[in-house]
């Protein structure tokens, strides 16, 4: 019996279960696989999971190969020693650790299909990281990117064929991101219920481009002086990608533009989709993406958003129709577009109620099971 005649065991390999882009597609996908056509594992290297007690993860499928050092290749040996356990037809795996991890445990494993992640567009690679990747890209079968341009950017830097690529787009739970009666949120974060609140959902690190969004902000309270400011989000765990120092940085940032009593710093939330519909508009001015979750999320909420033109967002936001899609580090312009949302009632409700009918014809969670099943079976073929 053959893998596509049995349900497909897939090993989903991960650095850590923290409250990030990827982290957070893990446990969508794990909740909306049908188990009848594939039977996933998760394995973090890290013992920081707190996502881990959102997943429907069947009894024994949460699996700890924990690195112990940065260095410690004994990861790869007991990484193949899982998959050889459950008999893992696939590891597909997130983030830079367990990508290189998983490409080296699958010569130990032997006829196990090597999936990675494009996740971005248009960054810059550690030149440690690029060579790494680079000397073990010749073992992994196929690509999944949650982006177009994610898709051509990493074919562009490692010189492989778009044939070996499948673009899935992010999925975000229609169900738990919808419409609710923000009164409560509200209440307990000390908001009138008709004050008008802009959030960014980000972690803490320069990708995301908090400076720019704080300097288009003080643009807005010049014209709605009444508006409020709701961060959510924290630095990384173990202050990845300078989180922390970027924190201090936005921090003081807020302090030099008088910006600090038009400002809630929730740090990172479980109740997400509270938040969001405490929100009036979203906003998020990366400097690049993949498919960014908050987007989707936000538009489910029935929230409208302003993102920056990257990546596959054009595709995503539809510009004058479910929110704005505005140049990277145009401050004047996403003042502008923010502050029409909060001033156009009629604009407002439009943008809500196309946003959510449009992530959810398009974004759903099954959506992205089944794409990602078709792109398993895409690699065991080629495999």
């Amino acid at each position: 019996m053959n893998a596509q005649e049995r349900p497909i065991v897939a090993v989903l390999a991960v650095s850590d279960l923290e409250f990030g882009g990827a982290q957070r597609q893990i446990v969508e996908l794990v909740n909306n696989m049908d188990p009848a056509v594939c039977e996933l594992h998760v394995c973090s290297l890290s013992d920081y999971v707190p996502l881990a007690k959102a997943m429907r993860l069947g009894a024994g499928r949460l699996n700890f190969v924990l690195r112990r050092f940065r260095f410690d290749f004994t990861v790869v040996p007991r990484l193949a020693r899982l998959l050889k356990k459950v008999k893992a037809d696939v590891v597909h795996s997130y983030l830079f650790d367990a990508t290189i991890a998983a490409r080296l445990a699958s010569l130990l494993a032997r006829r196990t299909a090597v999936i990675g992640s494009e996740r971005n567009t248009d960054y810059k690679f550690k030149r440690s990281d690029f060579l790494a990747l680079k000397a073990t890209q010749r073992w992994n079968d196929l690509t999944i990117a949650n982006s177009r341009a994610g898709a051509n950017f990493n074919s562009r830097v490692f010189h492989e064929p778009l044939s070996r690529y499948c673009v899935v787009h992010n999925g975000v739970d229609v169900t738990r991101f919808d419409r609710r009666d923000p009164a409560r949120i509200r209440q307990e974060l000390g908001l009138a219920p008709d004050q008008p609140v802009i959030g960014m959902f980000a972690s803490f690190k320069p990708q995301k481009n908090h400076p720019v969004w704080l300097a288009a902000a003080r643009q807005v309270i010049q014209r709605v002086p009444n508006a409020k400011l709701m961060f959510v989000g924290d630095e990384l765990y173990k202050g990845g990608s300078d989180s922390i120092e970027f924190k201090k940085s936005i921090n003081q940032t807020v302090d030099d533009l008088g910006l600090r009593d038009h400002c809630l710093f929730l740090g990172n939330r479980l109740d997400v989709e509270d938040c969001y519909n405490a929100c009036t508009l979203t906003v998020l001015p990366s400097l690049y993406e993949g498919t960014p979750n908050v987007v989707l999320e936000s538009m489910a909420c029935a929230v409208p958003i302003v993102a920056s033109n990257v990546s596959d967002n054009a595709y995503i936001v539809r510009d004058g129709e479910t929110g704005f899609v505005v140049p990277v580090n145009e401050e004047v312009t996403l003042a502008d577009r923010v502050c029409r949302i909060l001033l156009d009632p009629a604009l407002r409700r439009r943008l809500a109620d196309e946003a959510r009918s449009w992530v959810v014809r398009e974004f759903s969670c099954r959506r992205l099971a089944e794409k990602t099943v078709d792109a398993y079976r895409k690699a065991l073929i080629t495999n």
